[in-house]
């Protein structure tokens, strides 16, 4: 059972691709999903492949092997202690009439993220607010996005409503959930102007249908056209996206563990925060640019400092 918990936020810098290696669809290469939602996510099993190879980059392969476990050969040594959950989605932008691009989310996706932040021993003290009917959009804030009291996103109209309530999550995840970084600033300020939570169909239908689909091509190196059958299609989760992955932290069970300074729970959280990670690659395209997510590692007393 673990003893410890903390939260990874990881914000998309560029568009994602976590993909299933099938498809089902018109997209040859879809990004993975819940099965049951329908909603992006990024497996477990990729983000802990992504943080163990950093953890190796930054402090050596015995440290790592101690957090997450040994390589496959040796699995039946002993277990990890460091228990990555997938990351789920918690903002999804969405082109907007004004204002650029508005940051969405529902009321699904809020009271998920609270029942898990608070499994992680975080203090949430808002309540998630519902839109009265599928036409309506709860927003924190009436100008940025919003036009002649109406949110238009893509090509749908929703009515707005501003909500206190709505403005207090905007601010909560402004302050604990965004990057903190100088080159965030402004992005901080963006959120609450334009964060808005739709009604939990409208966003799923937004999250399937407004993703951004890239082209890809193969060309031959001796006439530089395209080799036959070489072209396809990925889907990407789009830049600017949050998700979000509890980490949970059980007794490490590795035998040099005391020797590495790693006695306990609390040994390992403070090893993971101190590593301060900045930016990770998750998700194919490494080559062309693509997956680059700018990270914040939080533990439920750093969220009761700020």
């Amino acid at each position: 059972m673990f003893e410890k918990a903390a939260i990874l936020f990881l914000y998309c810098e560029t568009p994602v691709h976590a993909g299933t290696g099938t498809s089902l669809s018109i997209v040859d290469l879809p990004i993975q999903r819940e099965r049951i939602t329908g909603l992006p996510i990024v497996q477990a099993s990729s983000l802990k492949g992504v943080l163990r190879a950093e953890v190796e980059r930054l402090k050596g392969k015995q440290i790592a092997e101690t957090l997450f476990g040994p390589e496959t050969q040796r699995a039946s040594d002993y277990a990890g202690c460091v228990s990555p959950h997938d990351a789920r989605l918690l903002l999804f932008p969405i082109r907007s009439l004004v204002g650029i691009f508005a940051w969405a989310t529902c009321p699904l996706v809020l009271e998920r993220f609270k029942r898990e932040a608070k499994a992680a021993g975080f203090q949430i003290d808002w309540q998630v607010p519902k839109p009265n009917n599928s036409q309506q959009a709860l927003v924190a804030c009436d100008d940025t996005i919003v036009a002649e009291g109406k949110v238009v996103l893509e090509e749908f109209a929703f009515e707005a409503k501003k909500k206190p309530e709505a403005e207090q999550i905007a601010n909560w995840l402004k302050d604990h959930a965004f990057p903190q970084s100088d080159e965030y600033k402004t992005f901080c300020e963006w959120l609450p102007k334009r964060f808005v939570i739709l009604p939990d169909d409208a966003f799923r239908d937004f999250t399937q249908l407004a993703t951004e689909v890239i082209a890809r091509i193969r060309l031959k190196p001796e006439t530089k056209t395209v080799a036959e059958g070489a072209l396809w299609s990925e889907e990407h989760l789009p830049s600017e996206t949050l998700l979000y992955a509890p980490i949970f932290i059980s007794k490490p069970l590795a035998p040099n563990a005391n020797q590495l300074g790693l006695t306990d729970s609390n040994a390992v959280l403070r090893k993971l925060s101190g590593l301060q990670l900045d930016r990770l690659q998750i998700g194919g395209d490494e080559t062309v640019g693509r997956g680059i997510v700018k990270v914040r590692f939080v533990r439920p007393e750093d969220a009761q400092k700020s």
